[in-house]
């Protein structure tokens, strides 16, 4: 790539050595793929991408969590390599989520966290089977209309027909997030371009299937009767109006935690890894907290 070379410091290089277990599971005729860390048969939290991403958005931070945890990293359906299928919904992604929780044997009620548009599989996952989850986060996340991926695909800008690039080194000068962001940590924007391709016969393309931003709507994004325990965390130069934030945070209801998350792009895991880490682990430790007041740990 064309940028600066940024030496990664060692807690990324940590993380990225840390064990990891893969494995696959069916759901509904395809096959969904995971990543884990962390002791089997533990309490556990599942990662869930964004829009167009993978399961290796989340390799510098699955490890930092799993401190006598399980954590669990999916590739939706159409996505990284998972399967791809027919069409695509916000509900079957939930369905997919909490089957890989299941097979990557985390322990009781799993914690989802989601970022983007995984933020909205998190939230239909927690009207589904609310009472299956110890509780959800949901990070930069527009739980009230499309994806800013989704969006950016139906204004033609970006995720048209599967182009192929001639060699590996082509498709990763062409990587850009979406939305776009120029604050980054070149370190992770490398280790997540690099595992954004596969090879075929003509060239490299990228995994994710430009089909799925033709996903079905959900009557789940506006309710405002989930079935768990929510944090919402802002960036804080967030793609989100202070409206449209307002209004979740009164549909999600007085118990949600809401805080900001300061300096971060919407991905945040690509410019505030560290603060994205304290943000799920306080969450995390808030709810533990609130179960051994209610006697329940």
């Amino acid at each position: 790539m064309t940028h600066d070379a940024v030496a990664a410091p060692t807690w990324f290089t940590t993380a990225l050595a840390a064990p990891v277990e893969t494995g696959r599971v069916a759901v509904g005729g395809a096959s969904i793929h995971f990543r884990a860390w962390g002791p089997v048969d533990a309490p556990g939290i599942v990662l869930v991408h964004g829009g167009a991403a993978h399961s290796r958005w989340w390799d510098h931070i699955g490890p930092q969590l799993a401190d006598g945890r399980r954590v669990v990293a999916v590739d939706l359906s159409g996505h990284g390599d998972s399967d791809h299928r027919d069409g695509y919904s916000l509900e079957q992604w939930a369905e997919e989520a909490l089957a890989a929780a299941h097979a990557a044997r985390i322990s009781g009620r799993p914690i989802f966290v989601g970022h983007s548009m995984g933020g909205m599989v998190t939230f239909v996952a927690a009207r589904l089977f609310g009472g299956e989850l110890d509780g959800v986060v949901i990070i930069d996340s527009p739980v009230y209309a499309r994806s800013p991926e989704e969006e950016a695909a139906r204004a033609e800008r970006v995720f048209g027909p599967p182009k192929i690039y001639p060699s590996r080194e082509v498709a990763l000068e062409r990587f850009r997030f979406v939305p776009p962001q120029d604050d980054v940590l070149p370190y992770v924007r490398d280790h997540i371009a690099e595992h954004s391709m596969k090879p075929v016969d003509d060239g490299w393309v990228w995994k994710f299937d430009a089909s799925l931003m033709a996903r079905r709507g959900s009557e789940h994004l506006g309710a405002d009767d989930a079935q768990c325990r929510i944090a919402f965390f802002r960036a804080g130069r967030s793609i989100l109006s202070d409206d449209s934030v307002a209004d979740m945070r009164q549909r999600f209801g007085p118990g949600a935690i809401f805080a900001e998350i300061p300096e971060a792009g919407h991905h945040v895991m690509i410019d505030q890894p560290l603060a994205l880490v304290t943000a799920i682990s306080t969450a995390v430790a808030a709810w533990d907290a609130e179960d051994r007041v209610a006697g329940l740990l």
